[in-house]
């Protein structure tokens, strides 16, 4: 097992593999993640994302037309996946933490068992907002922003927790990962902004840049260069996501706020059907693909969305 950064420079310039997946819905065998991951596994992954969920408030009717707010976690077991994950595959599991629904002291906990798993990787992410609120509100006694969790991990990096009373304290050994957004992020006033908080990250701790997805290799490209430009030195790693039916031509902007190049969507627009469609978007991420491993990308890392089957297929032509 290693960092990210241990297995980015002993491939030595050589592309590397990697993809995100979802913990199972609550409920749900985690059997039917391992079938999602076993067919991915022949193109020798070294790590695998594994995403992290916030709780979420629903409303329950009660007798009398009142209302009962109750709290649901929809994909709970982040941190038992990648012990499950690496003790099964024998490949290092990067889980993904965030600000939102967590105290810094919930925050440290969570570091200290991820730390007695022997997970070294995480990636820092501040989250997004639930549904109910309609933007990111920080838990009391939480972070506000990615760059403070960064620095929370650092600390405890260094030997430092919370409690300052604590003596003779034992460093972690994490390699910290922060998210990159090559179209910025949608909260970012402009492109500028976006580069000097993706730098702070860096220069606070960070010491690798996962970008969000996109669908023009140009977009990834200038992000790059405007990054190494201010001084940015960390690897930045490549997010994919092929399309893989018309509906998401307005759910992933939506959601991501991200373009779309034209020629894409018409394509997708035009297939006679989403198995069409389908083919369609896992070419055109494919050659994106080619492209970016020409140019000598440290990894191509997929957003799987728990499915393997396109993603297979791309990586098929590649590893």
């Amino acid at each position: 097992m290693a960092k990210i950064t241990e297995h980015i420079a002993r491939a030595k310039g050589k592309t590397l593999f990697s993809f995100e997946i979802l913990p199972p819905l609550k409920g749900e065998s985690i059997d039917l993640l391992f079938d999602a991951i076993s067919p991915l596994m022949e193109f020798k992954p070294p790590f695998i994302d594994v995403t992290y969920h916030r709780e979420e408030y629903i409303y329950k009717s009660r007798e009398g037309g009142l209302l009962e707010k109750r709290i649901t976690r929809k994909r709970p077991g982040t941190v038992g996946i990648c012990a499950a994950i690496m003790n099964r595959f024998q490949v290092d599991a990067v889980p993904h933490l965030i600000c939102g629904g967590f105290t810094r002291e919930e925050t440290e906990n969570a570091l200290i068992d991820l730390d007695f798993l022997g997970i070294d990787n995480v990636l820092a992410l501040r989250g997004d907002h639930i549904k109910s609120e309609g933007y990111f509100i920080p838990e009391p006694g939480g972070h506000a922003y990615a760059s403070d969790l960064v620095v929370q991990i650092k600390n405890m990096n260094e030997g430092r927790y919370l409690d300052e009373e604590l003596k003779t304290t034992t460093p972690t050994d994490f390699c910290i990962g922060v998210a990159g957004y090559p179209e910025k992020h949608f909260e970012a006033a402009n492109m500028d902004t976006e580069l000097k908080y993706t730098k702070l990250k860096c220069d606070l701790g960070g010491e690798y840049i996962v970008t969000q997805m996109f669908f023009d290799n140009k977009v990834y490209f200038d992000f790059v260069e405007k990054c190494r430009a201010i001084g940015i030195t960390a690897p930045i790693i490549p997010g994919l996501k092929p399309i893989t039916g018309r509906k998401q031509l307005t759910v992933l902007p939506r959601i991501f706020a991200l373009d779309i190049p034209q020629d894409l969507v018409t394509a997708v627009e035009t297939a006679k059907d989403d198995k069409t469609a389908k083919q369609i978007g896992i070419e055109w991420c494919a050659q994106q693909s080619k492209e970016l491993m020409d140019a000598g990308v440290p990894v191509l890392h997929y957003y799987s969305m728990g499915k393997s089957d396109a993603v297979r297929q791309i990586a098929s032509q590649l590893f």
